[in-house]
């Protein structure tokens, strides 16, 4: 088979997403569009007016922005870690999902850290973070690990992106704009698909996976110690940093898979992404909801078994003012997953796909319920005064920017895979290669 004529059927078969956009991606473009213009008229509301116009106030000074950080950059840090793990291992899964996760995680990363900016009353004083940090303040080191993650990950994905801009580099019959066809000239860097530059490429690639896996675990901790090492109560805990990474995961695996499903039902990628891959990633995400379900156990029992005054009325809290938020996410957001997955006849690409629903939605809440009813009863209770004061409601500039948010990640997503193919050329042209030198060495040794 020649590599060279093979390359130029896969750039064939996957030109139609590089060169065009269908009605139905310009309506999909224009909706999220809209979305984001409204998150920007309630960026201007609430810079204008401050923070009277969202449900923070002096008792619950974070809400719905801290979670969605959190819940953003859970993402990043799990889609790193799986996403080093398949490139370390030499999976043959990674080959169909490893730009998925890729783009997943540098998407999650980017957008994240905005949500913190929300969280600020005076913007014009965010300088102040870098010019007179305090080694002493876990929020310092978030930011640190947050940087190192962010110019660790995009390092990744354009390595990753080599082999492939090169490939379209070099294909006369893709119909792009001329300034694509430099824009891939200058970034694939004179790649030509060597074997001596592969050997260098796949060597700089494995061990940016090594110190992405690193980074992700080490920022997702961090992450965790900045509720851990307070004195609140909810927070002060000792498991809070593994606890973190795993919940992390469990989203993230969540996540990944309701991407492989839309990805696979919009584009037609049926070829590709097929049942073993989300047979393999149903299993992955069971195993990790063991480990969640467990971590979530210890957690409350421990609070509730040692009859500590605070920690009790943090129960009380979740048990009445939060009674069905606490069973989606502790309940149905972990058993309904377990029990989709644990069965064999229900791992069907629909049922995998749902329970990765429930899990993303469950995980979600279960980030609101650690922040807003540990800030709802602190150790000093504020009395007499309005309940609005005491307890948190999200209003619609929150949820507009939550939105936007959500908008921007697909926004980013779609201009990226229209630029680079979302399936690697490359990891297939790898592969196929590897069963030809496979099939030689075989015919060699019949024949010796």
């Amino acid at each position: 088979m020649n590599l060279n004529n093979r390359k130029r059927e896969l750039v064939k078969e996957f030109s139609p997403m590089l060169e065009k956009t269908s009605l139905v991606s310009k309506i999909w473009i224009g909706f999220l569009i809209a979305i984001i213009l409204v998150g920007l008229y309630a960026f201007i509301l609430q810079v204008i007016k401050g923070h009277e116009v969202t449900g923070m106030r002096d008792n619950v000074v974070w809400g719905v922005y801290i979670i969605n950080f959190i819940f953003f950059v859970c993402i990043s840090y799990s889609g790193a870690f799986i996403s080093g793990i398949l490139h370390f291992l030499k999976t043959p899964l990674k080959n169909s999902v490893s730009r998925i996760i890729e783009i997943i995680t540098v998407l999650s990363i980017v957008i994240g850290p905005v949500f913190i900016l929300l969280c600020i009353g005076r913007l014009d004083r965010l300088h102040y973070l870098f010019l007179y940090p305090r080694i002493q303040s876990p929020i310092t080191w978030d930011i640190i690990a947050i940087i190192t993650d962010l110019f660790g990950c995009f390092i990744y994905l354009y390595l990753t992106f080599i082999p492939d801009l090169a490939i379209l580099r070099d294909n006369d019959n893709l119909k792009v704009p001329n300034w694509r066809k430099k824009l891939y000239k200058f970034l694939a860097m004179n790649y030509q698909d060597t074997p001596t530059q592969r050997e260098r490429l796949h060597k700089i690639t494995k061990t940016m996976s090594t110190m992405v896996i690193a980074l992700a675990i080490v920022a997702y901790t961090v992450l965790a110690w900045i509720f851990s090492l307070t004195l609140q109560p909810g927070w002060n805990s000792t498991i809070f940093a593994p606890y973190f990474i795993i919940a992390g995961l469990y989203s993230g695996v969540g996540v990944i898979i309701i991407a492989m499903y839309l990805i696979r039902k919009y584009f037609k990628l049926e070829k590709y992404l097929v049942q073993s891959h989300f047979t393999w990633a149903g299993l992955v995400l069971l195993v990790i909801a063991l480990l969640y379900a467990y971590f979530t156990f210890s957690e409350y029992f421990s609070k509730w078994f040692s009859h500590k005054i605070h920690d009790t009325d943090l129960l009380n809290t979740l048990f009445t003012r939060y009674f069905w938020q606490f069973i989606f996410a502790n309940y149905i957001g972990v058993i309904v997953p377990l029990v989709i997955l644990f069965v064999k006849k229900f791992r069907t690409i629909k049922a995998i796909t749902f329970a990765s629903v429930v899990a993303v939605l469950g995980l979600w809440l279960n980030r609101y319920l650690i922040v807003v009813p540990t800030l709802e009863t602190p150790y000093l209770p504020i009395q007499d005064t309005r309940p609005e004061y005491i307890y948190y409601s999200a209003t619609w500039v929150e949820w507009a920017l939550s939105l936007t948010g959500v908008a921007a990640f697909f926004l980013f997503f779609l201009l990226i895979i229209k630029f680079v193919p979302i399936i690697p050329i490359s990891g297939i042209i790898d592969n196929e290669r590897d069963e030809l030198e496979k099939d030689e060495n075989l015919n060699k040794n019949l024949t010796e």
